[in-house]
């Protein structure tokens, strides 16, 4: 590969590959551009080059895509804006930040603890902290309303740091780092933990990938606000604290064209390009940050270089014929990592010894005063001009990147090492080292005394440090983290709003889809909350039967819809607007469940409640967004998680990634989740109202629940609701739904969501060809029932002189007669969930192992799930074998065209 190759796609090599005809005329033009930079700046230098670039596509010259620039700063030095804070004092306090953090994390590795930590990273990020903290971010107190931070997971450190100096903390709390329950009420969590600190952090990042992708909804949420009249967001900001590692992430990367596509300059991403991951370089061949340059260019968005620190100023602008710039761009990051693992002297012979031009430039330096050429992401000059430019940029998302050395300050055993991210623990000679570098008035005798004793510093509440902090605090609105306790509750619909579901479907039959959505056009018109429902859909509206939403709640655009729509004369056309209130994220799972976790937790980010309900396949909700939804039940995220098309033979003709078996035992393992497979509308009205009374109700019980209800695109019949139906029983997972009249044997049916109607087939069949006498149950939460149960066992175990109460499915099932035969349209693990605490033999039947393409019925029968099989396993249990063998023939049970459990049609 050419010299130009390797170069071309930044402005260093743009002429590699081009004859120069007339060197003459050449230096003419480049003495004329220099004189323009010299005598009207870099400003008016710009323009030109644009204006000349515009000409040239006008003209059809060849102009080559730039997609990274040189490996310079972005900010010339006479676009710098003047630092308007004391710089001294601000370094004067971060050295009491960086040096509180590191001995948190110290203390918290004595041998008979050792429960982790991190010190290299907040000690890297300070200063990117810093400068924002100071001059940027504004608290909730804000007339503005308070910026969003979303933190570096890992650095939570030195925010913990920041809170003690602030009086926010206080030293036993920072004593109890990792010790959560061990050193209760002054345990604190490890990282940015919503659920674990709910009045401290605000967003869980330490998640890779979620982070990124969570701040892009979280602005695109803020527009939302704004643009339907709910609340004035126009000044607030949301920044996301990343790190370069990272960015590898899909997630992190995969959303970035929705900020640019959605103009969302409210959105500023600072990447900590320290140039490693946790175990090495993260492009040791390469440079992570002309490859992150180029994706975020490619992607439509501002892109600000901070790389180098003042005191490079004076060489570059020296660097009349660009070799410090060549060797700038051509140095790889394992280079730039291991330099700042060395020396001054290892640095003049390795870098500025590559060319005799930049080793002159450095004869009269010191090997100190090369060591101490610091990167820019260290220099309050450099981040404040960065930060001020990503606010003034309009009409783009910015990222900022920030070159710095990780484990910065911290000695040559952590700075910049390739085992810096698992190193926890300072020798003694580190802990004098880090002391004097940072001037922290502690002696060697305490520092020696005991190794883990190592005092923390605070200069008292009348200190300089403290005051200018609490100046800061007070002129940006508050302290920061801080997590709003906001709304806790609303005025809820009524009977009135849920009884159209509760008269059932009469002749007609409709999907539980179908019931769901009539239920929510029903909610979505209630003047108390229907214009907080925030309905978000993937590319599957119409599937689902929300197309009728388009024209009447319109879909959400900030920029309207400009275009003539090609449905325009249709009932149902496709209609967008700025004003739109429902979410239409495309064919994205992941960006769905992170604009469901910003509406979420509205009701603490903007003390507005904004009630999400996410509609999505089911078979690609918690298999494909699972790590997303626990860090939403980690920000305490409330609304409700709708999994359409559920079960695994439902979806006639999909096949097998189609075909949902599973999604709620995978819900089940997410704490916050609460999961509900209703049969009819007026299960799910009494849901629904329900999870709306627990999110928004008036009670002292967590208000922090998301609700995960299946429903299914199969047509059945809904009755109306039962005069005296058992709600109780719906609520909290299962009631009596068929008493059979016919005498005989008795056996227990249980059923849940599309098997219902299978049950009471089995029911009539068990009654008519073998005088069996079954009853009927529908489960609306194998879930919940087994949840409360556990909790029944776990406290008669630590109360064993109380007498000990009953598991809610027990109660219910006690008395009933004969054996329990349990299907669903999901695999067997789901309804066996409850089998230790149900009081008869009991016996699962699950569609278990792949789902196929074929009609409903075929697979059921597949499956051995539909009536027929209930019918065969309900003998065989009653000790009826020969019954049992008899209706195997009768229903012809091993030939899946026998199948008659199932809709051919769809809704």
């Amino acid at each position: 590969m050419s010299a130009g190759e390797e170069t071309s796609h930044i402005r260093s090599g743009l002429v590699d590959q081009l004859p120069d005809v007339d060197p003459e005329e050449t230096a003419e033009w480049l003495e004329s551009f220099d004189q323009l930079v010299e005598f009207h700046g870099t400003e008016r230098a710009e323009y030109m080059i644009r204006t000349l670039l515009q000409r040239a596509g006008a003209k059809s010259i060849g102009v080559p895509m730039v997609t990274t620039t040189d490996y310079v700063n972005t900010i010339p030095l006479d676009q710098e804006p003047e630092f308007p804070g004391d710089e001294e004092m601000e370094r004067r306090y971060r050295r009491l930040l960086r040096w509180n953090a590191a001995v948190m994390v110290h203390r918290a590795q004595r041998e008979d603890i050792g429960v982790g930590g991190h010190i290299s990273s907040y000690a890297g990020v300070a200063t990117l902290y810093e400068v924002g903290y100071n001059h940027f971010f504004r608290g909730a107190d804000h007339p503005g309303g308070g910026d969003q931070i979303f933190w570096q997971g890992h650095s939570s450190p030195g925010n913990y740091a920041r809170a003690y100096l602030q009086g926010r903390l206080t030293e036993e709390q920072l004593n109890g780092f990792r010790q959560e329950a061990s050193k209760a009420p002054n345990g604190l969590s490890s990282y940015p933990h919503p659920r674990l600190m709910p009045d401290f952090w605000q967003f869980p990042t330490v998640s890779m990938g979620i982070g990124p992708m969570n701040a892009i909804y979280q602005a695109q949420f803020n527009r939302y606000l704004h643009n339907r009249g709910i609340k004035d967001t126009s000044d607030q900001n949301v920044w996301a604290f990343l790190g370069d590692g990272e960015m590898d992430e899909p997630e992190s990367r995969g959303l970035l064209h929705l900020a640019a596509n959605e103009n969302l300059d409210n959105l500023h991403f600072v990447i900590n390009c320290n140039l490693q991951r946790l175990d090495g370089p993260v492009r040791g061949n390469g440079k992570i940050v002309q490859e992150l340059e180029a994706f975020f260019r490619g992607a439509g968005w501002n892109v600000i270089k901070v790389l180098w620190g003042r005191e490079w100023d004076e060489l570059l602008d020296a660097d009349d014929d660009g070799e410090l710039v060549r060797i700038m761009n051509e140095t790889l990051d394992g280079d730039y990592q291991t330099y700042k693992a060395e020396s001054g002297e290892f640095v003049r012979e390795h870098f500025f010894g590559r060319s005799a031009k930049t080793k002159e430039m450095v004869a009269e330096m010191s090997d100190d005063q090369i060591w101490g050429l610091k990167r820019g992401g260290h220099d309050y000059q450099k981040v404040y001009a960065a930060y001020q430019a990503a606010q003034a940029t309009q009409g783009k998302p910015t990222v900022i990147l920030a070159q710095t050395i990780k484990g910065y300050g911290l000695g040559p055993s952590f700075e910049g090492r390739n085992a810096t991210h698992q190193m926890k623990k300072l020798t003694v000679d580190d802990l004098k080292r880090f002391r004097d570098t940072l001037r922290i008035p502690v002696s060697d005798e305490q520092l020696e005394n005991d190794l883990y004793d190592v005092p923390y510093y605070h200069p008292g509440d009348d200190a300089e440090e403290i005051r200018y902090i609490a100046e800061r605090e007070k002129q940006l609105g508050g302290a920061l983290p801080q997590r709003p306790a906001g709304v806790s509750s609303l005025e809820l619909p009524g009977e009135k709003t849920y009884a159209q579901a509760k008269k059932g479907s009469g002749k007609q039959k409709a999907a539980t889809t179908m019931a769901f959505v009539r239920q929510l056009k029903d909610l979505m018109r209630h003047k108390g909350i229907g214009e907080r429902i925030m309905p978000i859909v993937p590319d599957e509206a119409r599937t689902f039967g929300m197309d009728s939403f388009f024209p009447t709640a319109k879909i959400y655009n900030p920029h309207g819809q400009n275009y003539l729509s090609v449905d325009r004369e249709l009932m149902l056309a496709y209609k967008e607007s700025a004003q739109g209130q429902l979410l239409h994220p495309g064919i994205n799972e992941a960006g769905a469940v992170a604009a469901f976790t910003a509406a979420g937790t509205s009701y603490s980010t903007h003390n507005e409640p904004i009630i999400p309900f996410y509609v999505f396949y089911s078979m690609f909700g918690f298999q494909r967004t699972g790590d997303s939804l626990w860090a939403a039940a980690d920000q305490l995220t409330r609304g409700f998680i709708i999994g359409a098309t559920a079960g695994r033979t439902t979806l006639v003709g999909e096949g097998l990634q189609h075909l949902d078996g599973h999604s709620p035992l995978l819900a089940s393992t997410n704490p916050a989740v609460k999961t509900f497979d209703p049969a009819y509308g007026y299960e799910i009205a009494h849901i629904l109202e329900n999870g709306l009374y627990e999110m928004y109700g008036d009670h002292d019980g967590d208000h922090n629940v998301m609700y995960y209800i299946t429903v299914y695109n199969e047509p059945v019949t809904h009755p109306a609701q039962p005069e005296h139906l058992d709600v109780e029983g719906v609520k909290r997972g299962i009631y009596k739904l068929s008493t059979s009249e016919h005498d005989g044997e008795k056996v227990q049916l249980l059923g849940s969501g599309v098997s219902v109607p299978w049950a009471l087939e089995a029911q009539e069949l068990l009654a008519e060809d073998w005088g069996v006498s079954a009853d009927v149950w529908s489960v609306t939460s194998w879930n919940e029932l087994r949840r409360q149960a556990l909790d029944v066992e776990q406290s008669a175990m630590l109360d064993p002189e109380r007498e000990p109460e009953v598991p809610f499915v027990t109660q219910q099932l006690q008395g009933a007669e004969g054996p329990i035969i349990a299907t669903t349209d999901f695999m067997s693990a789901i309804p066996d969930q409850i089998r230790q605490f149900v009081p008869n033999e009991f016996a699962t039947l699950g569609a278990d192992t792949y789902g196929i393409s074929d009609t409903r019925a075929a697979a059921r029968r597949l499956f051995r799930i539909d009536a027929h099989s209930m019918v065969v396993r309900a003998l065989q249990m009653l000790g009826k074998e020969k019954e049992a063998d008899q209706a195997i023939t009768k229903y012809d049970l091993t030939n899946v065209n026998a199948g008659t459990s199932g809709t051919a049609d769809d809704e």
